[in-house]
């Protein structure tokens, strides 16, 4: 069974914590499972006019605790400090830090929390939508991963809607860092140019990820990104920082 590199999630976190707070980010405690925190983050747009104009951003990661690039890249993300000053960013760093205690993909009960979001039964989802329930809509969502048997970056992208496309921007910003799987089927999937853009409708599916929630109720466009596990692990944290930033930066 693979296994992730092993991360220190609570120093992680305190990391992240200590660079958003001189940064204008505004955390939000919304669960705890004994010293386990679960955080997430908001950055208000700095220079509008109007904040109910602002483009708002959804990046979360960490819902695999043997996927450990993604909470590494949201501190990057942080530290790096490039968000366009017009945008609202919601930022959930780690959404199964008992996973990455014990380095496995399940939380601590053996449940994949990225399966639980249609009829939740773990306390990490049902907290984490209730969380969701409390905010705006998304004009995006950026869902972090790993995938350990993948040739090479891809992304799954949903827009039922035919909105412009981040997908396309997102891959050519990643392959001046890492390969990306140009393999003609994904996950037993079609896939193009690393984009699988897969025609699934959320309701026949009994077990949702946590993208298909978002799709359903808080965002009609978003980007599910895999970094390939088999690569070091600087390189995914880069691929996915670079995607996250040219996603971003398309809204410009």
């Amino acid at each position: 069974m693979y296994h992730g590199e092993t991360i220190d999630i609570r120093a992680v976190l305190r990391e992240i914590e200590t660079a958003a707070q001189p940064r204008g980010w505004h955390s939000e405690l919304f669960h705890e499972a004994g010293e386990l925190k679960f955080i997430a983050l908001r950055r208000a747009p700095l220079s509008i006019a109007n904040p109910q104009s602002a483009i708002r951003i959804y990046i979360s990661a960490g819902i695999h605790g043997d996927e450990p690039a993604g909470p590494l890249a949201t501190l990057r993300l942080i530290q790096e400090n490039r968000w366009p000053e017009d945008s609202e960013i919601f930022l959930l760093p780690c959404l199964n830090p008992a996973g990455f205690t014990l380095n496995r993909r399940e939380n601590a009960d053996g449940m994949d929390l990225n399966r639980d979001y249609r009829n939740p039964k773990s306390a990490e989802v049902r907290a984490h939508i209730a969380w969701l329930e409390r905010q705006p809509r998304f004009d995006l969502y950026l869902c972090l991963h790993e995938d350990w048997e993948s040739r090479g970056f891809y992304l799954y992208e949903q827009n039922p809607d035919r909105l412009p496309s981040r997908a396309e921007k997102i891959i050519t910003a990643v392959r001046e860092i890492c390969p990306v799987d140009e393999s003609e089927t994904i996950e037993g999937r079609a896939a193009h140019g690393g984009i699988i853009r897969p025609g699934i409708q959320p309701h026949a599916r009994p077990d949702w990820p946590e993208a298909f929630y978002l799709i359903v109720n808080k965002s009609r466009q978003g980007c599910t990104l895999e970094a390939p596990s088999d690569f070091p692990l600087a390189t995914r944290v880069n691929a996915l920082v670079a995607g996250v930033n040219a996603a971003v930066k398309s809204f410009a």
